[in-house]
């Protein structure tokens, strides 16, 4: 076996990089700023690559650094919940990974009910772009965002979405937008990680070509949504995600939900073993439960 570094310079490592600084990092783990830098220095060393960028402005992360943090960081976040669990007597817990917009608008709205069903069952929920790594013990269930590729695994879509068009209602009566084509005269919205882009959606529903530039961009479905919200253009998003927007009446679909790109994006992602586990059956069903309720 391949030998591992010294855990005290994972650590080390982790919090310089986290914290972006020798001095916070020698603060939060309780040592010295110069025990730190030692312990990155031998680590680096012993990799023999630079882990960071040292200079007068501070400390960032090298592209190897980058590299390294995105695989060492989860398996010690692992390592750190794992020794919480036993430490704790927590013998049922459930370690769940979201794409971001997905766990903030859709599913935390609902873990209340799913914590009433299974008051036994420790959950912790993470979200971000990236995916889990199941080989680092990150995650028992990813909700992953996207196309499909994912050999090995379990794949489960969740729902059908509708991807329209959204507005303020006072957006929508201030231009009287009544059909596609007054789109192209708007400030549109673009969500850069959306599966739909507006050159779809035009393709689709208006005998013209989606604009080559846009009014604002975001990497979040929950900003192109806030942005909608307070009238700076029209997003293009998944009728579920934005569901409480629109029942909310902060949020309408411009031309209706006739004229929607329809999608599976959104799914379950698991290694089979994983469902052998009990609470990860449990969630896998309430899961499909709440995707059911939302069709």
């Amino acid at each position: 076996m391949p030998a591992i570094p010294p855990v005290a310079n994972l650590l080390a490592f982790e919090a310089v990089a986290r914290r972006r600084s020798f001095a916070l990092a020698a603060a939060e783990l309780h040592l010295t700023a110069s025990a730190i830098s030692h312990q990155v220095a031998r680590l680096e060393s012993d990799l023999g690559v630079r882990l960071f960028e040292r200079s007068a402005h501070g400390v960032r992360l090298s592209a190897a650094g980058e590299q390294y943090l995105e695989r060492v960081g989860g398996a010690l976040s692992a390592i750190t919940a794992a020794t919480e669990d036993l430490r704790h007597g927590v013998g049922n817990s459930l370690y769940v990974h979201s794409a971001p917009s997905l766990a903030s608008l859709w599913l935390m709205p609902r873990l209340r009910a799913f914590a009433q069903a299974y008051p036994d069952i420790s959950l912790n929920l993470s979200a971000a772009h990236t995916h889990s790594d199941f080989a680092l013990g990150q995650a028992d269930i990813d909700i992953r965002y996207g196309v499909p590729q994912w050999p090995d695994l379990e794949v489960e879509p969740l729902f059908e979405e509708r991807i329209v068009p959204v507005a303020s209602p006072a957006f929508i009566r201030e231009h009287r937008l009544k059909r596609p084509e007054q789109l192209l005269q708007l400030p549109l919205i673009q969500s850069n990680v959306s599966v739909v882009q507006w050159p779809d959606w035009f393709s689709a529903h208006a005998d013209r070509r989606a604009p080559d530039r846009y009014a604002v961009r975001f990497d979040r479905a929950q900003m192109a949504l806030d942005a909608a919200t307070q009238g700076l253009g029209v997003a293009l998003e998944s009728a579920t995600i934005a569901g409480q927007h629109l029942a909310d009446g902060k949020l309408r679909a411009v031309f209706g939900l006739e004229k929607a790109v329809r999608i599976k994006a959104h799914f379950a992602v698991y290694p089979a073993r994983h469902a052998r586990r009990a609470p990860v059956e449990a969630f896998l069903a309430w899961l499909h439960r709440e995707a059911a309720r939302t069709r």
